[in-house]
C-alpha cells in the first residue's frame, strides 16, 4: 500500500532530507586518497547525531554502520572498514539515511577520489543525469514506470547498463515502503502518481553488464564482471506541479 504523506509529515521529511544532504556535503570535503571508509562512517555518524537525528542505516536489518561506502566495482551496501583505504583514481558511492522525529531521509552520491579517468567521470555524470531524466515524469498523472523507462533509456543510450536486482522505494516512517521503483521497464505501467507520494529514486549504473553478486559478508553487492558502478539517489515528493527534491 502506498502511503500518502500529510503536509506535516512532509515537513519532517524535508528536515530529514536536509540533514542527509548536509551530511553528504560534509563527507565530500573529507574524501581523498589515504582516508579509510571507517573514518568517513565515524564522522558521518557524529554529524548526524549533532543534528538531533539518528543514522537510519545503523542496525537496519543488522547493517553494522551508519553509511554504505561502496568503492569502484561495489554497487551498494559496502561496509565501512579500517582496511578500506581510498586511493587516487577510485570512485566511491556513499549512501546515507537519517531519521528525524520518526521519518527517514535517504540519498546517495558517487564521488571521485583524487584524479579519476574520463571514463569514470562519464559514468558518474550519466548516473546523476539519469535521475533527472526520470523525475521529468515524477508528476501527478504519470505512471510510476514512466520514471523507470526514462532512467533506463538515458542510461542505455549512453552505453551503460541498469542494475536490476536493486530498486528505489517509497519512504516515510519506514525506510522501505511501497512502491518499489525499478530503474528499468516499459512506460505506462505501475500506479498513477499522486500528490503526497514520497519516493526514493536511485539509479544504480554499471559500466559493464547489469548482473551483480553479493560478497560473503552478506551485504556488499559488486558487479559480476568487475566493472565500475555508480549510484545517485534523492528523496522526492510528488506535488501538483514540479516534484520537490528533499535531499538537494
Amino acid at each position: 500500500m502506498i502511503i500518502i504523506k500529510s503536509e506535516s509529515e512532509i515537513a519532517l521529511m524535508r528536515r530529514a532530507g536536509k540533514i542527509v544532504k548536509a551530511t553528504l556535503d560534509f563527507l565530500e570535503e573529507h574524501i581523498k586518497p589515504g582516508v579509510t571508509t571507517e573514518f568517513l562512517d565515524s564522522i558521518a555518524e557524529e554529524f548526524i547525531l549533532k543534528q538531533n537525528a539518528y543514522p537510519g542505516f545503523k542496525g537496519y536489518e543488522g547493517f553494522p554502520a551508519s553509511i554504505c561506502a561502496s568503492i569502484n566495482e561495489e554497487v551498494v551496501h559496502g561496509i565501512p572498514s579500517r582496511d578500506r583505504v581510498l586511493k587516487d583514481g577510485d570512485i566511491i558511492s556513499i549512501d546515507i539515511g537519517a531519521i528525524y522525529e520518526g521519518y527517514y531521509g535517504d540519498a546517495a552520491r558517487t564521488f571521485p577520489v583524487g584524479e579519476i579517468s574520463d571514463d569514470a567521470r562519464k559514468l558518474i555524470d550519466v548516473t546523476k543525469q539519469s535521475f533527472f531524466e526520470g523525475i521529468k515524469f515524477a508528476r501527478t498523472g504519470y505512471r510510476l514506470y514512466d520514471i523507470s523507462n526514462a532512467i533506463q533509456t538515458y542510461i542505455v543510450n549512453n552505453g551503460y547498463s541498469v542494475v536490476r536486482d536493486y530498486v528505489g522505494h517509497g519512504i516515510g516512517r519506514d525506510m522501505h515502503e511501497d512502491p518499489q521503483i525499478p530503474n528499468y521497464g516499459p512506460k505506462g505501467r505501475g500506479p498513477r502518481l499522486l500528490p503526497g507520494m514520497v519516493l526514493a529514486i536511485e539509479p544504480m549504473v554499471n559500466a559493464g553488464d547489469y548482473k551483480v553478486k553479493t560478497l560473503g559478508n552478506g551485504w556488499t553487492v559488486i558487479t559480476a564482471d568487475g566493472s565500475l558502478s555508480a549510484h545517485y539517489e534523492n528523496t522526492i515528493v510528488i506535488t501538483e506541479d514540479e516534484p520537490e527534491i528533499l535531499t538537494l
